[in-house]
């Protein structure tokens, strides 16, 4: 990794080289651009909404607009804000995504020692393989592109069936699965941590075993797509016992860092495969011209914004991500968060890592397993003061929820400096806990069409509609 800032800047010399050529490189002149300081003057940083009118030229048939020739997919995935979004993925791009993977699984055997997983089943909880056109190119979640090109050692041992996969309606899909896998030699399971949740759940009420007995040889759990310490203490309590786990940092936009050590902190940044970062302070990305930062500049400790620039066509393109590094030899981050999901309904900028982190500590603590939660402002518009609202579902309700909703409170004054201010100078309430249902998620997921998928519930919004239409799962709306 010593290599990592020389790989960086190698790899935005060739990405020039190529850009110069395509539509987008003309309108930024990058044919004059020779080092980064000209590409951050040259290239604006865009979001979605900003590079849609490329990608419509890419769909109307149109050639070297964003990289050479026509992406060979589109990865199709649900925005927040910008409804369905198309992600280029080009045949320089495709690697990317599948290497990345491969050294993830190669940097756990080097370390661990633990080869007998690939000799078992391995399954990988993925969206449909099926894929439709549009524009002519391939298109389908990314999840299923990448289910074409699992090389053939591994096919044998893929999980579940073609068929399986195709399913689209996740519960029908998830009763197959665990039709196809609950007799199999399981021995690697992958995906993301609310799904693998859901199918240990129907493995257990289907065995009456603990995953960890019904699966003896279940080594290695391999998980990515959101944070994995809120949902870990719950899947280690459904298995029974410690398996070795792998985090992955994958996204439609590119694979841009995995976990290479069992016993270090954070994510190894993927810093030599097509992929070249950028980051910007976190409380600077919605400025006019915030400070732009290649891999050399950055320091521990920082939230930052994450770009990224590729071989996909993406050109300083705001993924929407927050990272911290942890350390810078070698590289190793942590995603933070979301750059559109925090709140500040009253200054406190409170982010997902914050929220995520205190209830990590405090549910320890009390011992009380969560199995969802997510977190909204609550504007008092009458008498009184406003507050955050946490809607959480808990596996096993706390003795005392005031007592909880209090320490939670705490911790969240020592994490957020602003928060404590507000707090302490009764601007506003302590926090209070709304408990949701058993399967409150689960159904309101449902009910907007998102069950399944990668598919998450934001941790963080900073208005309250998530917040009204989970009204109706609260323990409140049963007990009425």
């Amino acid at each position: 990794m010593v290599t990592a800032v020389a790989d960086q800047e190698n790899i935005l010399k060739n990405l020039l080289k190529t850009g110069k050529a395509t539509e987008i490189g003309q309108d930024a002149w990058l044919g004059k651009v020779t080092d980064y300081a000209g590409y951050r003057q040259a290239m604006p940083i865009r979001d979605y909404e900003q590079l849609k009118p490329w990608i419509e030229k890419i769909k109307e048939g149109r050639h070297n607009v964003l990289w050479k020739g026509k992406p060979i997919y589109f990865a199709k995935t649900s925005g927040t804000t910008s409804g369905v979004k198309y992600i280029p993925i080009t045949k320089d791009s495709i690697p990317n995504h599948i290497n990345t993977a491969r050294n993830a699984l190669l940097c756990y055997m080097a370390e661990t020692g633990n080869t007998k997983f690939a000799d078992g089943k391995l399954i990988f909880l993925s969206g449909s393989p099926e894929l439709e056109r549009v524009g002519g190119i391939p298109t389908g979640r990314l999840s299923g592109i990448v289910n074409h090109h699992v090389p053939k050692y591994l096919r044998t041992n893929q999980m579940p069936s073609y068929e399986t996969n195709c399913i689209d309606d996740w519960e029908t899909k998830l009763a197959r699965i665990v039709d196809e896998t609950i007799q199999q030699n399981m021995t690697l399971i992958s995906g993301i941590p609310p799904w693998m949740q859901m199918y240990f759940d129907e493995l257990i009420k289907r065995s009456g075993k603990k995953v960890g007995e019904l699966f003896p040889n279940f080594s290695v759990m391999v998980q990515g797509g959101v944070n994995f310490e809120p949902y870990k203490a719950k899947l280690m309590e459904s298995i029974g016992r410690k398996v070795d786990t792998i985090e992955l940092f994958p996204a439609s936009e590119g694979f841009f860092a995995f976990q290479d050590s069992q016993d270090a902190e954070g994510l190894l940044l993927n810093t030599n495969s097509g992929i070249f970062f950028e980051f910007v302070p976190a409380g600077e990305i919605f400025n006019e011209n915030p400070t732009r930062l290649s891999l050399r500049d950055v320091k521990v400790g920082e939230n930052y914004a994450l770009l990224i620039t590729s071989n996909a066509g993406l050109w300083s393109y705001n993924l929407g991500d927050t990272v911290r590094f942890v350390s810078t030899e070698p590289y190793r981050l942590v995603v933070t968060g979301r750059t559109k999901h925090f709140i500040s309904a009253f200054g406190e900028h409170v982010i997902g890592e914050e929220v995520e982190y205190c209830m990590q500590q405090v549910a320890m603590e009390e011992q009380v397993h969560v199995t969802e939660f997510t977190v909204a402002p609550f504007v008092n518009k009458d008498a009184g003061k406003s507050y955050h609202e946490w809607y959480v579902e808990f596996e096993n309700r706390p003795a005392d929820l005031d007592a909880f909703a209090a320490k939670l409170d705490q911790y969240l004054r020592k994490k957020n400096v602003y928060y404590d201010d507000l707090v302490g100078g009764n601007i506003l309430s302590p926090l209070k806990i709304i408990p949701m249902r058993k399967n409150g998620f689960i159904d309101y997921m449902r009910s907007i069409g998102k069950l399944g998928g990668q598919n998450k519930v934001p941790r963080l919004s900073n208005d309250r509609t998530i917040a009204e239409q989970l009204h109706q799962w609260t323990e409140a709306m049963v007990d009425a």
